[in-house]
């Protein structure tokens, strides 16, 4: 025990640090333990390096990878691992235009603005390029190709005009089908029926029409059509409906003349009664002419009830509602013709 407390535990033992190799007593090696400068330890910057104590501030200052170095361009601070880095990409670093231009060394931050705007060795498209022209060359060019190609490009924008101007019609037409009714039932909302109605009784034969619609998509065309105030036998005390067959785009491979029962519905409105509305039904007779294969003619007649409904019941009962009525044409679906 005695043996081991003089070598190891008492304070006035001779001792030697295993760094410097300096001779201490016991307790003056545990006062230096801690603060040698020959003792190897970790860079406090996380710079991952050992280095001795007495060497930390010279290494923090000049070797240390993770010391701040000031970027000389943009004066921002950066690690010194990261600098080179940050040098290949600082936006304020002067750089040559890659088309070799006289223009003189730039910012880096710079050069998309004058290779947009400035360079004139940059090969550009001319400003016709949507409508045609196929020029491509230095900037510098491009003024003179403008002049001297004046009316070849005001016949590129002609030709161009033109077909956008397809384009667009065959758009329309492709939104017009989206729209189309293909189910063979017609719900029809008439709205601002009272200035309809007085338009009407003010102007002898004004006709309201619905939108076309299809029994089926490769079906008979049809349109609904209203006089408000009505014609012939219902002539100012009845509402009329029609119903008519217009050309359609596969009438060749459909069956004439036209034979399927048509019910017309003009609807109440929040009715608790159980009515429901008005109805009236037909089924074409083969020998009427309304329905053989239509004629591109725009007067195409139409076939229907001229007194549907009375301007009296119209107004007793609910079929009108915030100014709008509801007229619904329905084919009978068990008789559309499969093509």
């Amino acid at each position: 025990m005695m043996t081991d407390h003089l070598q190891y535990t008492c304070t006035m033992r001779r001792t030697k640090c295993e760094f410097c190799q300096s001779e201490f007593s016991g307790a003056g090696l545990e006062e230096h333990n801690g603060t040698c400068g020959q003792e190897p330890i970790y860079c406090e910057a996380k710079c991952g390096q050992r280095v001795l104590r007495g060497r930390m501030t010279v290494h923090k200052s000049k070797d240390c990878a993770k010391r701040l170095r000031r970027c000389l361009h943009c004066n921002r601070e950066f690690s010194a691992d990261t600098l080179a880095l940050h040098v290949n990409q600082c936006p304020r670093v002067t750089i040559v235009c890659p088309q070799r231009c006289d223009i003189g060394p730039i910012p880096r931050a710079d050069m998309d603005a004058h290779l947009r705007d400035e360079c004139k060795s940059l090969a550009v498209a001319c400003t016709f390029k949507e409508a045609g022209c196929r020029f491509k060359g230095p900037r510098q060019l491009l003024e003179s190709h403008l002049e001297a190609n004046a009316a070849a490009h005001l016949s590129l924008m002609v030709a161009l005009s033109a077909r956008q101007g397809q384009q667009i019609q065959m758009l329309k037409s492709a939104v017009s089908k989206l729209s189309i009714n293909y189910t063979g039932t017609l719900l029809w909302k008439i709205t601002d029926w009272s200035v309809k109605m007085s338009e009407a009784k003010g102007k002898d034969g004004l006709e309201l029409v619905s939108p076309p619609f299809y029994t089926s998509q490769y079906g008979y065309k049809l349109q609904a059509s209203m006089f408000l105030n009505g014609n012939g036998p219902g002539e100012s005390t009845h509402v009329s409906v029609y119903i008519k067959v217009l050309p359609g785009e596969y009438d060749a491979l459909l069956k004439w003349p036209f034979s399927h029962s048509i019910t017309f519905t003009l609807f109440e409105q929040g009715c608790q009664t159980g009515q429901g509305g008005v109805a009236e039904s037909f089924v074409p007779d083969p020998t009427w002419e309304n329905f053989q294969r239509p004629s591109n003619e725009p007067d195409q007649l139409g076939f229907g009830f001229p007194r549907f409904i009375s301007h009296e019941m119209l107004h007793r009962r609910p079929f009108i509602k915030d100014d709008t009525v509801f007229l619904r044409v329905k084919v009978d679906p068990s008789k559309i013709v499969a093509v």
